[in-house]
């Protein structure tokens, strides 16, 4: 399966950006590493892609990016960029104010300049990340492969699988998405899709359970799902030098190509079909 870039030009006087937020309350699913690998699967689309970091406490995505520019200038490597901001903490009496109004900022010029944005949101519930996930087209949450993770998103009775009321996260996106709609007087709205991440290889009970509950929850909280990333090591260890695997092999670089980095960057490709992001499409013969 192959993506690519339907005849559209997305940046121009009258077409708006799309907006794609990477959230989750809880931490440890691997939003940052989700983030970027979206930012250079469509920056190697040619698309052009603004990179927004809402926890400057972390710096996480800004981090990765800055990460990439340096292996850019030490190496001589040509690689993508995004243009890159972060939306700093604000200690004052009015934070919350002054912290919304820099998004606003930052999203008003990436609109303008950019096909896509992606914005990398704090673990936490702060009005920053309420801000953030209800500027989301769409909205895009990893989560581990257990029930630990999936109790974030509904109850569920551990015998019979079947879920119970939404939980805290679906709460929380449902509050945004009432937020956006309000906002843009009904035109609008946030989909919603929740990616199964750091996957095992390995064939097990809870594994099937987990993709059991999932599938019955999903029309219950408003989402759908697609498949995530593999616990690849190869994930973490290309974040000290800003590289994703979609980024090899590299010339000099001591990172052979192995079926298993071929593997993962399919994981990748798959992962950005799902998103049915504006102007990417099948390849009818992928």
């Amino acid at each position: 399966m192959n993506v690519t870039v339907a005849p559209v030009q997305m940046a121009n006087a009258t077409a708006r950006a799309h907006t794609i937020v990477v959230g989750n309350e809880k931490g440890g699913t691997g939003k940052t590493t989700t983030a970027m690998h979206i930012t250079v699967s469509l920056l190697r689309l040619n698309f052009s892609v603004t990179a927004i970091d809402l926890d400057s406490r972390q710096r996480s995505f800004a981090r990765y990016i800055e990460n990439r520019k340096a292996f850019a200038e030490r190496s001589g490597h040509a690689l993508p960029l995004p243009a890159s901001f972060v939306v700093e903490r604000v200690k004052a009496p009015d934070a919350a104010a002054q912290e919304a109004s820099r998004l606003s900022e930052i999203l008003l010029e990436a609109r303008s300049s950019s096909d896509f944005i992606v914005v990398d949101t704090p673990g936490s519930d702060t009005e920053l990340s309420r801000l953030g996930h209800s500027a989301a087209d769409t909205l895009v949450t990893p989560m581990n492969d257990s029930f630990l993770d999936f109790d974030l998103l509904a109850r569920c009775d551990a015998d019979s699988i079947e879920a119970g009321r939404p939980s805290l996260y679906s709460e929380f996106v449902w509050d945004c998405r009432k937020r956006r709609l309000l906002a843009n007087r009904g035109n609008s709205n946030i989909e919603w899709v929740v990616m199964r991440n750091r996957v095992s290889s390995i064939e097990a009970r809870n594994k099937r359970k987990v993709a059991a509950a999932i599938e019955k929850v999903s029309s219950r909280i408003g989402c759908r799902f697609a498949a995530g990333l593999s616990e690849r090591v190869i994930y973490r260890e290309l974040f000290p030098l800003g590289l994703t695997v979609l980024d090899l092999p590299v010339p000099g670089l001591a990172v052979p190509l192995t079926m298993s980095h071929i593997a993962a960057r399919q994981e990748v490709r798959t992962l950005l079909t799902a998103l049915r992001l504006p102007g990417i499409e099948r390849d009818a013969g992928g």
